[in-house]
């Protein structure tokens, strides 16, 4: 099948889309009511019908209380999932909603929902419906905010969040062609405005992707591009592992570097290893990369200048420098503020 028509998806492609998954014991399918997510749930019942032996399915539809017709749509999805035979439970995203920062909060809301269903199903992955085109979204989202490889790497088709592995499996597929499956087996799925409410981010970089696709930056080359990063990101991980390894041996006490050792290693890795020891000992993480990029830089020059002590707090951790040696604990329990 070509990566670009808009062909439906066959029974043998599905097949092979969830076939990382066939030992889980269930699995808990994050769906919406979009044609993302219903597609999804279409196709993993299909998939899981072929099977003789197969994780037991729980649809999962989240209401976040932001929009009228999200009780209805959860309805439907709870009647379509009723006449494919599997399970349905209706979430809702109780509580005070903020007033700012809605997609970042109902996102964190809606996880947090899911891994507590997936928990009680004895589920032990969330599925999502996450598509190439949003592969290629997210990408653009973090380019503008300044991520580091590991944030441009994007989406990775298995990761975890909140005691829950999440999947994603598909990732390599665009959102045409979950349309033109849902369009062969006349499936009707629900149109959620907000995916095109230019207040938010997400949708206004979606309006750029026909230009940029001119350009030759469509979906599937953006979406190559994070593959390319996570590989990179990957084969740093591992030099970074090593790196923990190589420090050990120079006399590593377990809270923090020796300078010297230190030093001589790539930028990346230092950054790396700077930022893993904080989040281990801070209690304020993670920590944000570039305070950790500034702090490398206020070690460098500590090193260049001969300064003979250095010391910074970040992300709830206290960063030493002194005696030839980087030292890395947690720092002192902030005092509250008296009224």
């Amino acid at each position: 099948m070509a990566d670009d028509d808009h062909s439906a998806i066959s029974a043998q492609h599905a097949k092979s889309l969830f076939a990382g998954w066939k030992a889980a014991p269930a699995l808990v399918l994050a769906v919406s009511g979009g044609p993302d997510s219903i597609a999804l749930m279409w196709l993993a019942v299909r998939w899981r019908r072929g099977l003789k032996q197969g994780p037991r399915l729980i649809a999962v539809t989240v209401d976040h209380g932001l929009r009228g017709e999200a009780a209805r749509e959860a309805r439907d999805v709870k009647r379509l999932a009723q006449s494919l035979a599997i399970e349905h439970r209706t979430l809702r995203w109780r509580g005070a909603k903020p007033k700012a920062g809605i997609p970042a909060a109902a996102r964190e809301a809606r996880y947090r929902l899911l891994a507590q269903a997936a928990r009680q199903c004895g589920a032990s992955h969330i599925v999502t419906a996450h598509t190439r085109d949003d592969q290629a979204e997210t990408l653009l989202m973090r380019m503008l905010r300044g991520s580091g490889i590991a944030g441009l790497s994007a989406m990775a088709r298995e990761s975890e969040r909140d005691g829950v592995l999440l999947a994603r499996p598909l990732l390599d597929i665009s959102k045409a062609q979950l349309i033109a499956t849902l369009a062969k087996a006349k499936i009707a799925f629900a149109d959620d405005p907000t995916n095109r409410d230019t207040n938010f981010t997400r949708p206004r970089l979606r309006e750029l992707m026909p230009a940029l696709a001119a350009e030759g930056g469509d979906a599937k080359s953006l979406a190559r591009l994070a593959a390319r990063l996570a590989r990179a990101n990957d084969a740093v991980e591992v030099l970074a592992d090593g790196a923990e390894r190589y420090l050990a041996l120079k006399g590593n006490a377990g809270d923090g570097f020796d300078a010297l050792a230190f030093a001589a290693l790539p930028e990346e890795v230092r950054v790396r290893l700077l930022r893993r020891a904080i989040d281990k000992r801070g209690h304020e993480g993670p920590a944000e990369l570039g305070k950790v990029e500034t702090l490398l830089a206020a070690l460098d020059r500590a090193a260049v200048e001969r300064q003979p002590r250095l010391k910074q707090t970040l992300a709830g951790a206290v960063i030493h420098l002194a005696k030839g040696r980087i030292r890395i604990e947690a720092a002192p329990p902030r005092r509250g503020r008296k009224g």
